[in-house]
């Protein structure tokens, strides 16, 4: 069989990154996939570096075990403000279980009324040991998956794709840079010839999908996405409606860009445009909104273990279900119907 080169779009989402562990985790096994491009976006730009760092030192079995080390590293972070007095709850049998405990409610509380420089000297990122165990010489390297990582512009609020060498671990925790537990994250743009703050790439790119347009990669972008498109019921408490709200906020950007895709398909199948003129990109995702519907944004800010091992198994599951029904797609048509999305 002809190997199926694709490009992984990979959204940011909290600790909800392990479905995406999960899901790369799965494709890793088909050895007639090709990943050529990985655009990421917060947990999906630590996913991205851990899979290239992986694919290129290790190949396959590489990358897993970047990827397994990774989320073990993520296992063992806390928060500003969410401290390892909360880790009674590992075993919490539900998602709201943890929403709602009263550890949760004080912690979100004091979040609110703080800011992350309120810590002043005591301030720590608790990600950068997380981050600061890759090897960066493989995550920028020029061989392997183009990898591209997204982040917002404080000043501007636009984005910033870094690659290649601009990869440094400032550049990953700038992408994962949630506002209300982190300090911005400041790195020199020879671009603009100033030092940027930078937040979270969710803002403005989750993630950006125009870096995966280039002509060298190929046509297909399998997006795992991790924050659901809908909901049916309508939020009403504090917690359903502030992460609502944060769903939507960060699913805008992809759709937008989505949007676009939908409009140049439309125009090349009419032959108002050439494929000379413009890529037919061929769209695919996998998701399990289903799943995500029923956890909570405080499952996304928590590792909490017991979360992290089921989302796993639920990305690899969902993986495995996209590849029974999709992978002879893959390098023939998009198996998301854009057109019907946005009738």
């Amino acid at each position: 069989m002809a190997t199926k080169r694709i490009n992984l779009a990979l959204q940011g989402g909290g600790a909800h990154g392990a479905f995406t562990w999960g899901v790369l985790d799965r494709l890793l096994e088909e050895e007639d996939v090709e990943i050529a491009g990985i655009s990421g976006t917060s947990a999906g730009a630590l996913n991205g570096a851990a899979l290239k760092a992986g694919l290129v030192v290790g190949g396959r079995q590489g990358a897993k075990d970047q990827l397994d080390a990774l989320w073990r590293r993520v296992g063992g972070v806390n928060a500003v403000g969410f401290g390892a007095w909360m880790s009674w709850m590992e075993t919490a049998p539900v998602a709201r279980a943890l929403e709602y405990s009263p550890a949760f409610a004080w912690a979100d509380a004091f979040a609110r009324m703080t800011s992350p420089y309120s810590f002043g000297m005591f301030y720590r990122n608790p990600l950068r040991e997380v981050v600061e165990a890759f090897d960066l010489d493989p995550v920028c390297a020029d061989v392997g998956p183009a990898l591209f990582i997204c982040a917002t512009r404080v000043r501007t609020g636009k984005i910033r794709v870094f690659s290649g060498d601009e990869i440094t671990t400032d550049a990953i925790l700038a992408s994962a840079c949630l506002p209300t537990l982190f300090q911005a994250v400041e790195i020199d743009d020879p671009k603009t010839g100033r030092t940027e703050a930078y937040w979270d790439g969710g803002y403005s790119g989750n993630p950006a999908l125009f870096p995966l347009f280039d002509r060298s990669l190929p046509a297909d972008i399998v997006i795992v996405n991790i924050n659901p498109l809908e909901r049916e019921e309508v939020p009403v408490t504090p917690q359903q409606i502030q992460n609502r709200i944060n769903e939507i906020s960060f699913n805008s950007s992809l759709l937008r860009e989505l949007r676009a895709i939908a409009f140049v398909q439309r125009l090349l199948k009419q032959g108002r445009l050439t494929a000379a003129e413009k890529s037919n990109v061929l769209i695919h995702m996998i998701a399990d909104d289903d799943l995500m519907t029923d956890l909570s944004v405080a499952t996304k800010l928590v590792p909490n273990g017991f979360f992290v091992d089921k989302l796993k198994e639920a990305g690899r599951a969902t993986a495995h279900t996209f590849l029974s029904r999709h992978k002879q797609d893959l390098n023939s048509r998009s198996t998301v119907n854009l057109e019907k999305m946005y009738g």
